[in-house]
């Protein structure tokens, strides 16, 4: 698998999430600078990672998705290439409309930061199929701004269409129907609040992101 981290400023999970895919794929992955035009020829794979890009500045994401790069990964995902948004990543993709809904402040306007138990509702994407076996994880959060909004409608389709992907058993921030996690219509985007590189090596004592990259490794 060929893949892409993209490292806007105010990034802190790039080289986190580039270890963990290594770290399953055998494959280190590049690392993309937010101005670059164009990702590497090949790319399967490309990961918004986690952080606080711009300092959050004007809002979550905002000034990230405005990002040279940016065109390029909605290109890739409009080709049906993989795109995994983690934390800062999924704020990115809501703002650039790459999936639906807002990310909001956390109920009670207090940064969270602790093991979140996860259902995994749908395990039949290409970032979730080898959970089939394990419908229930934990993986860590680590944010202020993850309550996930969205109005009636989009929640209805979202539940209807099976696009919660992940939901929170404990909700630690408010978001709409305990979720955690969403993917695009075509499946191929997933912008998730929980970090799974920070859940995927045994030395760390956490491994239930493991899964999600092992199941891209193997759509790829």
């Amino acid at each position: 698998m060929k893949s892409a981290v993209i490292v806007f400023p105010g990034s802190n999970c790039d080289r986190d999430a580039a270890r963990a895919i290594e770290r399953i794929t055998g494959a280190a992955p590049a690392m993309l600078w937010h101005k670059e035009p164009d990702l590497p020829a090949g790319t399967d794979l490309v990961v918004l990672p986690g952080g606080f890009s711009y300092g959050d500045y004007l809002r979550s994401g905002a000034m990230a998705a405005r990002s040279p790069v940016v065109r390029a990964v909605t290109a890739h995902a409009e080709r049906g290439g993989l795109v995994l948004g983690i934390c800062n990543g999924f704020q990115v993709l809501t703002e650039t409309r790459l999936l639906p809904g807002a990310l909001a402040r956390n109920a009670g306007l207090k940064f969270r930061c602790l093991e979140a138990p996860l259902a995994i509702v749908n395990a039949n994407t290409a970032f979730t199929r080898a959970y089939r076996e394990t419908r229930e994880t934990a993986i860590p959060i680590a944010h202020g701004d993850g309550r996930f909004i969205a109005d009636e409608d989009t929640l209805e389709r979202l539940e209807g269409d099976g696009r919660v992907v992940f939901r929170y058993l404990d909700n630690p921030n408010g978001s709409a129907r305990d979720i955690a996690g969403i993917v695009n219509e075509r499946g191929n985007v997933l912008g998730m609040m929980p970090h799974p590189e920070r859940a995927s090596d045994p030395a760390l004592g956490r491994t239930g992101g493991a899964a999600l990259f092992q199941s891209l490794l193997e759509a790829a």
